[in-house]
């Protein structure tokens, strides 16, 4: 047991073998898991986590992209206690809704972007890109244009791990061993500078990927496209920064062919980019849908939100048929608790300058892991702001990757928690989403850490003969 008095008075290894033997984690390695388990998180602080033994971690992955306000936030836990002491639950079918989630879409209203002024809430985000479909799918059949079904994303485009956000997801790794809706998802290539011909400007690159969106929507057939689905920066994929221009031209090229736009801001939004949305104030663009989720609570509780543009509520709000509904929606859409936290995120967000901290240590924090870019192993560092990444290959040149068995990202992850800092490892990559709190200190120890940690994994790999 732990002495830390912010610690609960459990057993740990009790804990850590129930955890083992009973709960099935996401993205799990079986491989590794039934003999190594779990590292239990026990605590946190700002922007540290405290595992069971009473150790700390500086949280350079902000729980999964999301705890942007930081941990153990005292006016958060009020909030949701005052609320849970109000009304905790009820049902928003129909004609009930509560004061937390009536003031939250209105607020939501203010900050999209355009003319998207109705918002739908789910649990999270692969619920928010579900319904995203549901409601584009319903659209079109309001409006007689019923073969409108197929859905184009992108590779290395991910958009969650319900069956449908699944198949929308373009990370060929998730898809082992699961089914996916082939017929009715399309994927186009990722719009990757890093990986495009070395002889190939970044501006004929940028004509191919927009060409080849186009030339799939021909090839399927306009009258039977729906929808486009397109992260900002895509995350989970890589952090894929598309060239300049590559948003506002797809999204040109969906609207010439009757197709909408989904832009994907589970992670953008909220300030991982300076911005509450990324879609117009970074990269120009008024999508017909955005979908949010992780930083709208800061992870402090589960929410997501589909945001829909006037043009698709004018539609879908007129009785398809005499007594007809709009029969959409989940036990949990709208839950005044989950709403009460993502208003007083939002609050804390906007009094506290988050966003423009951002800005400013954003630009830090992206020049600094920028410097990483010297070590024999790390071919490309990319990204904007809170939101990085670091691939790593055998050969800077040739962009080769390192041996797959080396398993070159856990390495580093490994080596890194060994010395107080947690970074995600994705397979060749490491991924940095800290919370948006972060000082230059926290910065300059993130950075250290991850240069030691590199170049540690880089010797490991030499005395194995992986380099």
């Amino acid at each position: 047991m732990s002495d830390n008095k912010n610690i609960p008075n459990v057993d740990m290894q009790q804990v850590w073998q129930q955890d083992k033997d009973h709960h099935i984690h996401p993205w799990t390695d079986f491989s590794t898991f039934k003999e190594s388990g779990s590292m239990i998180l026990a605590d946190s602080d700002n922007v540290h986590v405290i595992d069971g033994e009473g150790r700390k971690y500086l949280d350079g992955i902000g729980g999964l992209w999301c705890v942007n306000i930081g941990y153990a936030r005292k006016e958060m836990a009020e909030a949701i206690a005052e609320q849970i002491c109000k009304i905790p639950y009820y049902s928003s079918f129909g004609h009930h809704t509560t004061i937390p989630a009536a003031q939250l879409s209105a607020k939501l209203a203010e900050l999209a972007p355009g003319n998207l002024n109705h918002v739908f809430y789910g649990c999270g985000g692969s619920v928010a890109n579900d319904t995203a479909v549901r409601i584009i799918h319903f659209y079109f059949n309001q409006l007689g244009k019923t073969s409108k079904k197929k859905i184009i994303s992108r590779i290395d485009g991910y958009h969650g791990s319900t069956y449908l956000a699944m198949s929308i997801t373009g990370v060929k790794f998730d898809h082992i061993g699961f089914d996916i809706d082939e017929q009715l998802v399309h994927h186009i290539s990722c719009p990757n500078p890093y990986r495009r011909p070395d002889e190939q400007s970044i501006e004929d690159f940028c004509d191919e990927k927009v060409q080849e969106l186009e030339d799939k929507i021909l090839q399927l057939g306009a009258d039977n496209v729906a929808v486009f689905f397109a992260e900002p920066i895509m995350g989970a994929g890589g952090v894929i920064v598309p060239p300049e221009g590559y948003h506002k031209r797809t999204l040109d090229v969906c609207h010439k062919y009757d197709v909408l736009y989904v832009s994907d801001e589970v992670v953008t939004a909220f300030g991982r980019l300076g911005h509450m949305f990324a879609s117009e104030d970074e990269f120009g663009i008024v999508p017909d849908m955005i979908t949010c989720a992780k930083g709208l609570t800061s992870g402090y509780l589960p929410l997501g939100a589909t945001i829909l543009s006037d043009k698709i509520y004018d539609v879908i709000s007129v009785p398809q048929a005499d007594g007809a509904m709009f029969t959409h929606g989940y036990t949990y859409s709208g839950h005044p608790v989950s709403c009460a936290a993502a208003n007083k995120n939002i609050e804390i967000m906007e009094r506290e300058n988050i966003c423009e901290n951002v800005k400013e240590m954003g630009a830090y924090f992206e020049a600094q892991v920028k410097t990483l870019s010297d070590l024999q192993i790390v071919g490309d560092v990319r990204g904007r702001k809170f939101m990085m990444c670091i691939e790593n290959v055998a050969d800077k040149k040739t962009k080769q990757l390192i041996d797959g068995d080396a398993k070159v990202g856990n390495r580093i992850a490994d080596h890194c928690q060994e010395r107080g800092l947690i970074v995600r490892p994705l397979a060749h990559m490491n991924v940095l989403s800290p919370p948006l709190t972060l000082t230059k200190e926290h910065i300059d120890f993130l950075v250290a850490t991850l240069r030691e940690s590199i170049e540690a994994t880089t010797a490991d790999l030499k005395a194995e003969g992986f380099l």
